[in-house]
């Protein structure tokens, strides 16, 4: 009696009843946590990016380039007035807009997006805190700060990003792996 009793407990330690297939259920404890962690990620990456941002503004002059591996990573500062590859330059207040409704959009529906993966989370909260950071840009300075220049020698020029960028291709590029890896709700129900 007494082995099953201590083998019971250990069966229940072992068992989550908050993780079902790999999810986490809505309003749990474990959801609590995750909320947190990425409310945290959120602020994190919202200050590195503002403070990298504030620093490259207070230390270089516009245009200014310092090498730091030669043929291969520069701090350039720029002011980008559009999105990505300056697409839409000269629109900012469009490109404030679009951020601010997809930013929205992420609060409203974050749990119907994540579906109960936790890997979804992290990517929302490395997209939001993106969007805030280039927002809060465009809302300031008409403009967003960029100051890191990926190249290869002369031959090839990414285009200038900043932290915030990187946290929204990061969050991006997980929720597209996290959607072809994993199974939705709607692909679950059809196959059974």
């Amino acid at each position: 009696m007494l082995f099953s009793a201590s083998n019971a407990k250990q069966n229940e330690k072992k068992w989550n009843p908050e993780k079902v297939s790999g999810r986490i259920i809505a309003h749990s404890k474990e959801e609590k946590r995750l909320l947190i962690f990425c409310s945290v990620l959120v602020f994190f990456f919202l200050l590195l990016d503002q403070g990298s941002k504030l620093t490259a503004r207070a230390t270089m002059e516009l245009g200014q380039s310092i090498t730091l591996i030669p043929g291969w990573f520069n701090l350039t500062y720029v002011h980008n007035p559009g999105a990505a590859w300056s697409l839409l330059a000269g629109f900012p207040w469009l490109l404030l807009t679009f951020g601010v409704i997809a930013g929205i959009c992420i609060i409203l529906f974050f749990r119907r997006w994540c579906e109960g993966y936790p890997e979804r989370y992290w990517a929302l909260a490395f997209i939001e805190s993106g969007i805030l950071g280039n927002s809060i840009d465009r809302l300031w300075y008409g403009s967003v700060i960029d100051f890191l220049h990926v190249h290869y020698y002369d031959v090839y020029h990414y285009p200038i990003f900043n932290i915030a960028d990187c946290a929204i291709c990061v969050g991006v590029i997980l929720f597209i792996c996290s959607n072809l890896f994993r199974k939705t709700e709607k692909s679950t129900a059809e196959t059974e």
